[in-house]
């Protein structure tokens, strides 16, 4: 097209009204982000299960509970490395549906399984996928979004983190006393199918190539990245550095190293609750199973809360870090009361003010990290950063189930998720005080 075309389309686009197709993409993710939430957390249920549990040969064995989640979070860390770049060379759209029907063949060996081996191997291919899977999530949302309004676009998907634990914990609760423990595995693998068509038939990588995006929408967003990409200094917004030289650009950049230093604390905390949250509040506090499927879906209803209301803070007042802050020194505090409290209900709803208190700070994680990497290579950076944080919360399930072996009581647990919480909160104060 001439510039006299294009100077024409331009015209026409400005007095057009603009379609919404970005926001259609956040829900597809948010579903996404869902379902990928619904596969991790079923054997944090699943642990509580005496038939599971025989089934599998590991009751009465905390250390092997804890295993279960910790080779999905490994392997699922690792992904995130070595699996990320070729999801940037593949583009997001390929690469998600590839993830998801990872996800769905996973599950239903997780239903066929016979063994605690064949179980963890089931954990291994979940976690791969998945790991492919969420980088793609941020690429999507740099790919589509303005930046002033990626606060929200980023707390609309993330709500799925803590919307999928709300979900599953009374869902597999119903669906394992009713069914039994195998049907959980066969209901994920089909729920898993649906965001595949989502992804395929409503999907694009760029707002270009998608054809339901009229021009005034595509004007708006373009502009809005050409202009990003004008501050980032950016001589061609298409020209891609090589990996070596991308990994060299994050290593020498003090502000990434810290998001992800504070985003591998809070990963730790979200992994070590899920884990072992159902069974503590059974086992240590006394619900009866109805009553604990409640209250271990608490911390994920008030998570959701806290993420919509730190997605709108943060696209309000531009201070994302002091909001990184205030969540993970608020989850500590309400861990640490929690494990502390004599009364069983005192104890569950400090903890559901603790655990989803993280959900303050999930959003603006990604924010920053948005900001402070170039366009080119946003994918890699998410890599890394879920990468390091999987990896290192890998640990987290089986410590605190060597723990309770190791103690008699979930106690020791719990100070870990409070260490962390604090720890995270030191890590964002440099981030605070240069106002990001």
């Amino acid at each position: 097209m001439n510039n006299v075309g294009k100077s024409t389309v331009a015209v026409t686009a400005r007095y057009e009204e603009p379609t919404k197709k970005r926001v259609a993409l956040v829900i597809i993710l948010l579903f996404t982000v869902l379902v990928a939430y619904l596969d991790r957390v079923n054997v944090s249920v699943l642990i509580a299960d005496p038939a599971f549990l025989e089934a599998m040969g590991i009751n009465g064995k905390p250390f092997e509970m804890g295993l279960l989640t910790s080779f999905f979070v490994a392997s699922y860390g690792i992904a995130n490395f070595i699996l990320t770049p070729f999801g940037d060379k593949l583009g997001a759209r390929k690469t998600m549906i590839l993830a998801l029907l990872l996800w769905a063949i996973s599950s239903v060996i997780g239903g066929l399984a016979q063994s605690f081996g064949i179980m963890l191997a089931s954990r291994i291919l979940l976690g791969l996928g998945e790991g492919l899977h969420f980088p793609m999530q941020s690429k999507f949302v740099k790919n589509w979004f303005p930046p002033h309004e990626r606060g929200r676009a980023n707390a609309t998907w993330i709500v799925g983190i803590m919307a999928g634990p709300a979900i599953a914990m009374p869902f597999f609760t119903t669906i394992i006393d009713t069914f039994g423990w195998r049907d959980s595995f066969f209901a994920l693998a089909a729920i898993g199918l649906i965001p595949v068509y989502l992804l395929w038939a409503h999907t694009a990588d760029k707002p270009a190539d998608h054809k339901g995006v009229n021009q005034a929408e595509l004007l708006y967003i373009e502009e809005a990245l050409a202009k990003e990409a004008a501050e980032e200094q950016q001589k061609d917004v298409e020209e891609k550095p090589s990996l070596s030289q991308t990994l060299k650009m994050l290593a020498g950049n003090y502000k990434f190293i810290l998001i992800t230093l504070y985003y591998t604390c809070l990963g730790s905390i979200l992994w070590g609750a899920m884990a072992w949250l159902p069974s503590y509040l059974k086992m240590a506090r006394g619900f009866s199973w109805s009553s604990m499927g409640i209250w271990a879906s608490m911390p994920y209803v008030f998570g959701i809360i806290c993420i919509m209301a730190s997605g709108y803070l943060g696209d309000k007042y531009n201070r994302r870090a002091l909001l990184c802050a205030i969540s993970m020194f608020s989850a500590a505090v309400g861990i640490y009361l929690g494990a502390q409290a004599v009364d069983n209900v005192a104890a569950a709803m400090w903890l559901t003010f603790g655990v989803g208190a993280i959900g303050f700070g999930i959003s603006p994680a990604w924010t920053i990290q948005q900001r402070i990497i170039p366009s080119h290579s946003v994918g890699t950076a998410g890599g890394i950063m879920n990468g390091i944080t999987n990896i290192y919360s890998a640990l987290i399930p089986a410590i605190i189930g060597w723990l309770i072996a190791f103690t008699g009581t979930y106690n020791a647990g719990l100070m870990v998720l409070v260490a962390n919480g604090l720890f995270a909160t030191v890590c964002a104060i440099p981030l605070v005080l240069k106002k990001y």
